[in-house]
Formats: structure tokens, sequence, C-alpha cells
């Protein structure tokens, strides 16, 4: 009977989460939080080489197959695949075993058979709890296999609930079934990455969503189904109750002179069917600012689809845009309506613009001034109804001294020109959105964070933020893994390689800490200084000099 043995690993390559199979299969006890150490179950050449394919996963994102390993009661088949939390971002990887092993009889429930797939379904619903975001499963008839916490917290349904039903019924996107991810993942054999879905969660109230699909695949490569994680898409609760809902822009955040000019530019842009350019540093937000040109416009009740230029192989790509008639190339196996038509009366927008080759942007120019196009093999034209809002962070004008980027299709995009300031042009709103993400994560992780320390908001008001609002997100939840009490401690951000404010300011153990926080934490510990230490992420002997210049003890 075969066994699928399933350990999820964080970047550190810290255990996750496990099941009982991959205790069986190893002979050894997996203790979530402990690191995972190949040496300790296998020989030094097979442990070396499953700890470089990790290592190598986690760096590449490269995922590994087919590793054939010795087990203490016979042979096992493994394979390695990175966890993505972004394109660019990996947050650790899944190792899973399997054997057929005639001695090993252990029955495990809901299996589906020798044709399983190496990810996990209900059966391994464990593993997936210890991700920061959603993620279901579904077969080939599009039903429901597996849906994890988060996935309940954002959608609102419980797990028995939408278990069997076909995931449409559960998410009604305005892209079911036409122009899905899980579709697009299905058909192309391809991860879907970043797609942007609105879907409607229990009770009916709209959720725009970041999307990423992928196929299932059984040991022999035949597709068996379709797994999707998703969040909420970042900065879309952006600060209610502050500065940008008092002007009618409650997904946005600030208070600063460049995000006021932004504001009151929005009705205007809203109003007009002008093509808009949205240029900016990766990372500020300008999916948000598109969407809510559409949420503010005539166009509201119309689709809002979104397609990121570089997630798309080329081959597919202009498909994607504008579908294609059955025969019309290899594997088009039927007529699919692509996303001008799937926007119909209301907004395309289209992200990473600046990615795309040159035969794409002569064409798009065409659509933009003509009003019409035809899909892929097809000799029918039909009308284009959508409105047009493109984004990029590359600088087209150079592009277009090098050649890359043909100067009329820039000047026919940008009829209405939108720059977003990068986070270091706007250190005003730094401590909202610190204020934001505290309440944020505080309801994601169950904790009580009131604050940060003084110097860790120095340290944020000095430091470049080259990943901009995205960056300073990803700061403060990794702060929220170590934290232990009601504030943020230097100690708590990342490791000095990893976050270097300018001028080399890093916090440390050795910084001062405030009254405040040592009179909570002795508190809190109920006068034991060793305690109070660990809760403040200090050594005792920095503790106890502090109690000395406080006069508390």
């Amino acid at each position: 009977m075969i066994e699928e043995g399933i350990i999820a690993l964080d970047r550190a390559l810290r255990i996750m989460s496990s099941n009982g199979a991959a205790e069986r299969l190893l002979g050894i006890c997996l203790k979530t939080g402990e690191p995972f150490l190949p040496v300790q179950i296998w020989s030094p050449p097979h442990a070396d080489r499953i700890q470089d394919l990790l290592r190598a996963s986690l760096e590449t994102g490269a995922g590994h197959r087919q590793i054939s390993m010795p087990l203490p009661n016979g042979q096992a088949v493994a394979a390695i695949q990175p966890l993505f939390d972004r394109p660019d971002a990996i947050i650790g990887v899944i190792m899973t075993l399997r054997t057929d092993d005639p001695r090993r009889n252990h029955t495990a429930t809901n299996r589906r058979g020798p044709s399983e797939g190496v990810v996990p379904t209900i059966e391994h619903q464990n593993l997936l709890e210890a991700l920061p975001e959603g993620v279901f499963t579904i077969d080939t008839h599009w039903r429901i296999e597996s849906f994890n916490h988060r996935a309940e917290e954002i959608t609102g349904y419980r797990r028995e609930e939408v278990i069997g039903r076909h995931c449409w019924e559960i998410f009604r996107s305005d892209l079911c079934q036409l122009g899905c991810p899980l579709r697009t993942a299905l058909e192309s054999g391809r991860t879907s990455m970043d797609q942007d879905v609105r879907i409607l969660k229990k009770g009916g109230k709209r959720q725009t969503l970041l999307v990423n699909a992928g196929v299932l695949r059984t040991a022999t490569g035949k597709i068996r189904g379709a797994v999707e994680t998703f969040r909420p898409l970042a900065g879309e609760a952006y600060f209610n109750g502050l500065e940008g809902e008092k002007k009618g822009f409650a997904k946005i955040i600030g208070r600063s002179k460049p995000m006021q000019r932004i504001f009151e530019m929005l009705p205007d842009i809203a109003a007009s069917d002008a093509n808009v350019l949205i240029t900016g540093p990766s990372g500020t937000g300008k999916d948000l600012v598109a969407r809510t040109i559409h949420d503010l416009s005539s166009r509201r009740d119309k689709p809002y689809v979104a397609v990121n230029c570089t997630a798309l192989a080329e081959s597919l790509l202009e498909s994607e845009l504008f579908g294609h008639e059955k025969s019309a190339f290899t594997g088009a196996t039927g007529t699919k309506i692509g996303r001008f038509e799937l926007a119909k009366g209301g907004t395309l927008f289209l992200d990473e613009i600046g990615e795309l080759r040159p035969e794409l942007q002569i064409k798009l120019l065409r659509i933009l001034e003509n009003h019409e196009f035809e899909r892929v093999g097809g000799t029918r034209t039909l009308p284009m109804e959508a409105r047009i809002i493109s984004a990029t962070n590359k600088d087209l004008r150079q592009a277009i001294r090098e050649g890359h980027f043909r100067e009329d299709f820039f000047y026919r995009l940008r009829t209405v020109p939108l720059v977003i300031p990068s986070l270091r042009e706007r250190t005003e709103d730094i401590p909202l959105l610190v204020d934001y993400f505290l309440k944020l994560f505080n309801q994601r992780y169950k904790k009580r964070v009131m604050s940060v320390h003084p110097e860790v908001m120095q340290t944020f008001m000095r430091y470049e933020w080259p990943g901009n609002v995205r960056e300073l997100e990803r700061t403060l939840e990794h702060a929220y893994v170590f934290v232990k009490g009601p504030i943020i401690m230097p100690t708590n951000l990342p490791a000095a390689e990893e976050f270097q404010p300018q001028g080399g300011l890093h916090p440390d153990a050795e910084r001062k800490l405030d009254r405040e926080a040592l009179q909570w934490a002795l508190l809190r510990a109920n006068g034991n200084r060793l305690e109070a230490a660990r809760l403040l992420g200090t050594s005792r002997t920095t503790l106890w000099r502090h109690i000395k210049r406080f006069g508390l003890g």
C-alpha cells in the first residue's frame, strides 16, 4: 500500500507541519518549530544531497522530483517543491515521500489510490494550516477537495460547507469558468501568478484577491486537478477611518502631500474614459490605484479584469488577451474568450506593460486606435468596449530610446499619466501604515501588539525601503513571528543582512529599553527577570542594567 509523507519547512528549514506518514516513513518524531536535520535520518552522502536540494529549492525556486532515497524499512521516491508567497518570494518548501513497500500496511484516510498527486488533499489538510494564505484544491471536475483555515477566514465559508462543491459556487467571481486562473493553469499546464480576482464572500460582500494557481499531477505526470493560493489584495482595506476614507478612497492610505495630490486627481480620472498609465516603483500599490479608479467610475458594476504581462508565457499572452478559436494552434481544443471580451463594459488593467514584446505592442496599438480586435485564429471583428489602465515600474522613455518600447504606443497608453511615489518620498505615511499592519496582523495571528518601540519607528523612518509598502508589510509580519508582548522591539526585526537602514543603524539587544516596556515586562513576568528578558528579546544582564538605570529594583 502506498504511503505519502509530507513535511512543510520554512526558509530556515524549521518544521511548519508534517503528517503521521512522514514520521512512520522516516522513523523519527517531527516536532513543529524544530529544525529538520537530514543528518539525523540518512548517512552523510544522502543527507548532504537532501540538504543541498532543499537549499537549492529555496534559493532558485526550482522543484526537484523523482529523488530516490533509502528509508529505515525500504526505499522512497521524494519530491521537493518551493512554497511561494509572491512570484519573487519563497517562504519555504514542501517535501513529499512516497513508497509502495508492501510491508507498510498503515491505513490512511480519504486515500485515492496510486494515482494521487504529491500535493496534499483532505488527508493532508493540517499541513496547509501553517501557511499565511488561503489554499484550496479541486479535482478535474472542478469540485473542491481541500480548504484551509485561512481560506475560511477570507471567504467566510466553513470547510464543511465547501468540500465537494464546485469552486464557482463558492467564489462567484466575475471570471469564474471563463478567465479564471485555475482554468488557465489546467489548460496551459503552467502556473498562473498574481491574478487579480474579485469574489463574493459569504453574505455577499465583495473581496479582491491576489491569486496564484497551478496544476496537480500524479506521479506519472497526468493532471489530476489544480491548486489555488490566494490572499486579500495588498492594501485592499488600507486605513478605513483615516485620511483616504475621508476623501472617499477607503482603500488608499496617505496624509503626505504626494498622496494628497493623487487623491485630488482620482475623481476626475475616474469620471473619464481616457487611457491611464500608472508608473512607480514595485510595491507602491499601482494595482490598488487602478482598482480604485474602476470602483469610483461609472463602470464600477462591470467587470474589472487584471492581466500581469509577466505572469504568462509570451506564447499564451496573446490568447489570454484576445481569446482564440478552436484549432487556432496546437492545443486549442475549443473556443476561448479572452480578457478583452471578459472586461466588456468594465476596465482592463494591464500590469507590467513595459514587458510586452514589440509585436504585441503593435497589435495593442491598433486595438486602442480602432477599438476592435479579433480572436487568435478568428476572422470576426469584435468591439473593444473596456477602458484600459496600464502600469509599469520601468522607465518607458528610456525603453523607447533603447528601441524596446514603441513611442506611439507609449503616448496612446498615457493619455492620463499618474505617478505613484515611493515610500521613501512619503515617510509621513509610515506611522499610518505601521498602525494599519498592526491591526491587520493582530487579527491574523491572534496577538495583541499595541505599538512598535520608538527605536523601531526611528529605524523605519531612516530606512530606504527599496521594496516600498510591500517590504514594510513583510518586515512587520516577520516581527510578528517573534514578538512576545505588546511592543515590537528592535530585536524582533529581520537580521542585519536582510534589513539594513541607511547610515548603518540596526537594532540589537544592547540598545536602551524604555521605562514603559521594562515595567510591562516585569509585570507580565511577575518579577521574574529571566522571563522579562525573554519577553523583551534581550539578555538578563542588559535587563538588569536598565532596571538599575530606571531605579526599578
